[in-house]
């Protein structure tokens, strides 16, 4: 499911294809668009041609096929100093021998702005990333979080308007992580900036983006905003993919519209939507969130369906508990429910019965 490219795109990729070796194809036929000022994450496992599709988008390099446009003009072969595009990088490639303030000026010097207009824009970015006490120093007096804010700065300082950005936060640990996905989120929203991030981390992608384009093997596999990314996934790569999900094996044996019957592996047989599934008799991976699923039958609603399960292992996890279940022959099905002061800890070895409102139930391919 690729997002088709438009005239009016301020970003567009339009038909684009990449081989390295002439035969192998590491990016298929990509149509995407994007609008002015949104703030896109290209996630997805190595090797799924992400990273590929933003270092052709900066120059870096070619597509085989296709073209890529900025703001409605081919860019394909526009060399990378010339397509004023903003780049941070996940080592943040800053040199070492200039102090920070260079380090900033140096990208100013080469577009030829003059010393007084680079000392304003300068202090400018520096102040944008709290780090207006830093200029003199150099690199290797800064932590790894100061130099991802100068690397930051450095792509913003001649005010472009498209930033890419390749794992930025790769290096850094989990509490400074959050904290600059949430500032980098904010600087580019207040500052109409247009972002293309790239990032394998599937929690950054759903708390940092406008919309997630999903690579697999080449392809966007789904291009949508977050919360309909892991609601309503569209097949079961993105499923397993994005966020924790539960999988049972079966068969359809009624299909509608909007609903079909799964006879499960066990024999068992449960209600789902049918998302790419179009015949009886055809194999099907249900996928249902854990949160989605409930044992306290009054927190059921009309129309949920039940199934019987075996309590495997409960995990303590602070805020949330976290319940791994044998359900249908599926050894590793998880639920998870708030750690509230009337919460039920389930016992290992325990036979309960749980439940989820089959709206919840997608019926995905089998593969």
């Amino acid at each position: 499911m690729d997002g088709q490219a438009t005239s009016d795109a301020f970003v567009a990729f339009e038909r684009v294809q990449k081989s390295y070796d002439g035969e192998t194809l590491v990016v298929k036929d990509l149509n995407l668009s994007m609008p002015k000022g949104e703030f896109l994450t290209m996630l997805g496992p190595s090797g799924s041609g992400k990273t590929t599709c933003l270092m052709m988008l900066a120059g870096f390099e070619t597509a085989t096929y296709g073209e890529i446009k900025l703001d409605g003009v081919s860019i394909n072969n526009i060399p990378p100093h010339k397509r004023g595009i903003g780049m941070v990088f996940q080592n943040y490639a800053l040199f070492p021998h200039m102090t920070v303030a260079e380090n900033l000026s140096f990208p100013l010097e080469v577009r030829k702005m003059g010393k007084s207009d680079r000392e304003v824009k300068v202090k400018r970015a520096l102040d944008m990333v709290q780090m207006g006490a830093f200029g003199g120093r150099r690199p290797s007096q800064l932590s790894g979080g100061q130099q991802q804010r100068i690397a930051l700065a450095r792509a913003l300082v001649f005010e472009p308007e498209l930033v890419l950005m390749d794992e930025p936060l790769g290096a850094l640990d989990k509490q400074l992580r959050e904290h600059m996905q949430f500032e980098i989120t904010n600087l580019a929203h207040s500052l109409g900036i247009t972002v293309v991030y790239v990032t394998h981390d599937q929690t950054e992608a759903l708390t940092m983006s406008d919309r997630v384009a999903v690579f697999n093997d080449g392809r966007i596999q789904q291009l949508d905003p977050p919360d309909v990314l892991y609601e309503q996934p569209k097949n079961s790569f993105v499923a397993q993919f994005i966020g924790e999900n539960n999988t049972l094996e079966g068969v359809i044996t009624e299909i509608r519209d909007d609903a079909c019957v799964v006879r499960l592996d066990d024999g068992q047989e449960i209600d789902a939507v049918p998302i790419n599934v179009h015949k009886v008799g055809e194999r099907t991976r249900v996928s249902i969130r854990p949160e989605r699923v409930e044992f306290n039958k009054e927190r059921l609603t009309e129309g949920a369906h039940t199934i019987k399960a075996e309590v495997l292992e409960f995990i303590y996890m602070g805020d949330i508990f976290r319940t791994r279940l044998r359900v249908a022959g599926n050894d590793s099905f998880v639920i998870k429910t708030r750690n509230a002061p009337d919460q039920v800890r389930l016992e290992p070895g325990s036979q309960i019965e749980i439940g989820w409102h089959p709206r919840d139930c997608r019926a995905l391919d089998a593969d």
